[in-house]
């Protein structure tokens, strides 16, 4: 069970992340979580050198989707100023919304990756469904109270597991 809560890769930022290590894994397709992966949950635009990092992995060939458990208004408003699709209100770990993204992507499982920066969330919803999942450090900033309250603190000790495991 435990195996579900474990990312493939753990990396500090999205900028670790190897487009050509994805390539040769045979990933096509990258999904990413929104708040506090691509965005702090607290802003609303972008910041310029992840607009131009996903710009690069689309130059790469990878397509893009955002699955978010946020509402509508906050996700479209990011999405579209990347010229993504998205997945709101998704209720990961969930396997619907992962599903529902792949096909957007027209990608399978296994050539589909999940960046996002919550065990419970993306992580678990990945491994689920057999993609390669990506666990990132947080962005700085205002986190959900319930992601504060229970999430970060049990995520600390899977991943305290890990460490001891020498999983990376």
């Amino acid at each position: 069970m435990l195996a579900l809560l474990y990312p493939k890769q753990y990396v500090s930022s999205l900028f670790d992340v190897d487009p050509d290590d994805l390539l040769r894994r045979g990933i096509r397709g990258i999904l990413f979580d929104l708040d506090n992966t691509i965005v702090p949950r607290d802003v609303s635009r972008c910041p310029r050198e992840i607009t131009a990092w996903l710009e690069k992995l689309k130059q790469h060939g990878f397509k893009i989707c955002i699955v978010s458990n946020n509402n509508t208004q906050r996700v479209r408003l990011v999405a579209d100023a990347l010229a993504v699709p998205a997945v709101c209100h998704a209720i990961k770990p969930l396997k619907r919304p992962f599903r529902r993204a792949m096909e957007l992507m027209g990608t399978g499982p296994h050539e589909t990756a999940i960046i996002g920066d919550q065990i419970f969330t993306d992580i678990l919803g990945g491994n689920r469904l057999g993609l390669y999942t990506v666990l990132v450090s947080p962005l700085p900033g205002r986190e959900f109270w319930a992601t504060r309250l229970f999430n970060r603190r049990m995520e600390k000790f899977v991943l305290s597991r890990l460490k001891k495991r020498s999983y990376w």
